[in-house]
């Protein structure tokens, strides 16, 4: 059985201890994970799923008045259904968090206003509780809505979807999170620069069932695996596999001290700049002026800071390769 999402293939023991066989269709529809202890954990919805169902459900009800369901195609491919309250082009949907017990926007509820448009064109607007980059960085502009593309995307298509289903012309659709601003001061974007309102995002429109009880079917995977490359993100571990065939890539999150104490031997590291750098020095931003590591490596500062702290761990972990790549693939910084 392979999981759709990370495309890993599930061990046969796995499979064969699932404690609840109902719920494998789920695990192979990719809405689910099995863990090596046969427990099936179940992957919640993203802020930007749950924003392009709010959005399509708008629209879908400009026609049909009442919509209580959806289709949503995720940036991962995968096609699914949420439940939502739509009425005469107002629509709401509630985040699911699924089995991940530390989402702070677990419950949100997300609202879309859709009304036809006049022109013929397809507009969409986001509104309040959005979160806005606070100042101008080297991806984003001062006022930007912070949204990324792949969230972005799905919205767009969901919309364009809706449009066409309910046969008109075009829409305007505006979004707004009305706790987003509240529920934002909970979160990261305080620090690293996005004011106003909660982030939209979404690499592949699920959120991993990743916490605490994560590690018992990763740390599993990482003690048995005999070349092991653990990294941190979707991008990361794309990367891990371009760059390292031989090895099996392993996806930990912020996890990595737990995942080197299970790895026995020689160990990769690789991924994004932001947790690993972080992970290796959690005051590395110290004196540099920059809120992310991401920023921070973009400027001059970034070689000198790199070397040093990457020559700083491989004291500490002499039998651990640490690779830095950026969101394109290039690598930015690697061990001495």
């Amino acid at each position: 059985m392979r999981d759709p999402v990370t495309d890993f293939e599930y061990p046969e023991a796995w499979v064969a201890a699932c404690r609840s066989p109902d719920l494998l269709i789920d695990v192979q529809r990719g809405l689910a994970v099995l863990t090596a202890s046969g427990s099936v954990l179940r992957r919640g919805f993203s802020t930007g799923t749950t924003a392009a169902a709010a959005c399509k459900a708008a629209v879908l009800s400009l026609a049909l008045d009442t919509v209580k369901e959806v289709e949503i195609t995720l940036p991962c491919g995968i096609t699914v259904r949420l439940p939502v309250d739509a009425y005469r082009g107002q629509a709401s949907c509630w985040k699911d968090a699924g089995d991940y017990p530390s989402d702070v926007t677990a419950g949100l509820e997300f609202t879309a206003t859709a009304v036809p448009s006049l022109s013929g064109g397809v507009q969409f607007v986001p509104g309040e509780g959005i979160g806005s980059f606070a100042r101008n960085t080297h991806r984003h502009l001062l006022g930007t809505p912070a949204i990324s593309a792949p969230a972005l995307d799905c919205i767009r298509r969901s919309i364009n979807e809706a449009v066409g289903e309910a046969g008109l012309h075009g829409t305007t659709v505006i979004l707004t999170i009305p706790r987003g601003a509240e529920v934002a001061q909970k979160t990261l974007n305080p620090r690293v620069g996005v004011q106003g309102g909660i982030s939209v995002l979404g690499t592949t429109g699920l959120v991993e069932p990743w916490d605490d009880h994560m590690m018992e079917g990763v740390i599993d995977r990482i003690a048995r695996a005999d070349a092991v490359v653990l990294t941190t993100g979707r991008l990361g571990l794309r990367y891990s596999r371009l760059l390292f065939p031989d090895r099996e890539a392993i996806l930990v999150g912020s996890k990595l001290e737990e995942a080197l104490q299970a790895a026995d031997g020689d160990t990769v590291i690789c991924g994004l700049p932001g947790l690993i750098l972080k992970f290796m020095n959690p005051d590395v931003l110290s004196g540099t002026g920059c809120m992310t590591v991401e920023e921070l490596s973009t400027t001059p500062l970034w070689e000198e800071v790199a070397c040093r702290e990457l020559a700083a761990f491989l004291d500490r972990h002499p039998h651990v390769r640490v690779v830095i790549v950026d969101r394109s693939g290039r690598i930015i910084g690697e061990s001495p």
